[in-house]
């Protein structure tokens, strides 16, 4: 269900506390003594109101879509035609030949009766997913959708590992590439914060179909052969590089692109603890390069995550204002490079689970991606310096 919306309070109120808030800190610094050379930096909070904040921003060219789901603004499942999910069955109810899906989770009945639809046209279905989080999860309450589409006669199968198969991506009749962040469910599409971006091209779309015929045999995990010198397109003058996880060995590519940073680093991070590539945007900031970073709440204030480590180098990032998740795993760089896909920041995505990244050199589509950074900036939450006690 989604999350119920809290009582509404005036933005006039709102900037008055604000003003408050920063002539009182003030007077503390001025008096306590503090140097901003010491002491690590504080944002400015947001006077937007969670509830009013603005909505996603969503774009299309000649061969690419971006969208980005929106719990804030679209949060209902029954009015899903005008969400993600509604982009997604319409992909699925254009197709002509095949579906081949790579995807973690579901739970969403309209994609699966769109997809049973396309099964009895003659449309070659065929969806890979989790064992725990796909097949085993299906058996809950509430599920089912798994037992929908193998009753219409569509296969699906899944690892046998205890690591996941985490992929989202899709391949539209050998023709289109869907990927990012989104699971296919009532969560991911209505409360989390994800994206997706949509590449028409052949050459794209053959890239996935490779990594979807090699699961699809049982090829999983670190045995799956790599291709990664096969895994660049060049389109309409844009520089495409996919990466898959973990047989590409992805942050040995991906630290350097990140080192390579001139103007500024922007990151958004469902789970970010690999301290290496942490380094890398940290030294590129020390170095004058602007960077700032979102964390997911859940699970940013363990022992394993970098987000300390951020803070404490005065790096600045705050934690996700979404009452539910933020889910993206998004680098973006130098306003025209962006980093996607499944792939969390951490070593099991690095070493055990399957996944996908997509780099993209794109001045047009690295824009969309900064303005929902500062979108969910905008609403995100300053840290509490009392909760994290730097050296």
């Amino acid at each position: 269900m989604s999350p119920k919306r809290r009582s509404a309070r005036s933005n006039t109120s709102i900037a008055l506390v604000t003003i408050v808030i920063l002539i009182v800190a003030g007077i503390y610094n001025f008096l306590a003594g503090k140097s901003p050379e010491t002491t690590p930096p504080v944002v400015t909070p947001t006077s937007t109101p969670v509830e009013t904040a603005p909505t996603s921003v969503n774009a299309s060219g000649s061969w690419w879509e971006v969208y980005f789901t929106d719990p804030l603004n679209v949060k209902n499942p029954e009015a899903w035609q005008g969400s993600i999910e509604g982009r997604l069955i319409e992909k699925i109810n254009a197709a002509q030949t095949s579906i081949h899906i790579a995807s973690f989770e579901f739970d969403l009945t309209p994609v699966a009766e769109a997809l049973i639809a396309a099964k009895q046209r003659g449309v070659d279905v065929r969806w890979v997913t989790d064992n725990e989080s796909g097949l085993e999860a299906d058996t809950e309450p509430d599920r089912g959708q798994f037992k929908m589409l193998q009753d219409a006669g569509i296969e699906v199968r899944a690892d046998t590992r205890s690591a996941l198969m985490h992929n989202k991506f899709w391949i539209f009749d050998g023709e289109t590439a869907w990927t990012g962040s989104t699971n296919i469910t009532e969560s991911g599409v209505f409360q989390q914060n994800n994206n997706t971006i949509v590449i028409h091209s052949p050459a794209i779309a053959a890239i996935y179909e490779r990594e979807f015929q090699e699961m699809w045999d049982g090829q999983f995990g670190p045995k799956s052969p790599s291709t990664a010198d096969q895994q660049s397109v060049t389109l309409n003058g844009t520089p495409i590089q996919i990466y898959f996880s973990p047989e590409d060995k992805v942050l040995d590519h991906m630290i350097p692109i990140v080192s390579s940073a001139k103007s500024n680093i922007r990151f958004m991070a469902f789970s970010f603890t690999d301290f290496p590539l942490a380094k890398a945007m940290i030294d590129r900031a020390a170095a004058g390069v602007d960077t700032a970073g979102i964390y997911e709440k859940t699970g940013s204030e363990t022992e394993g995550s970098e987000m300390k480590t951020f803070y404490c180098a005065q790096v600045p990032v705050r934690q996700d204002g979404n009452p539910r998740f933020l889910h993206d795993k998004i680098i973006i760089l130098d306003n025209h490079i962006v980093i996607s896909g499944s792939f969390n920041f951490s070593s099991n995505a690095t070493e055990n689970n399957d996944e996908n990244v997509i780099i993209i050199d794109s001045p047009e589509i690295a824009r969309l991606y900064m303005q929902e950074f500062d979108r969910l900036w905008s609403i995100a939450k300053d840290l509490d310096p009392a909760k994290f006690p730097c050296p």
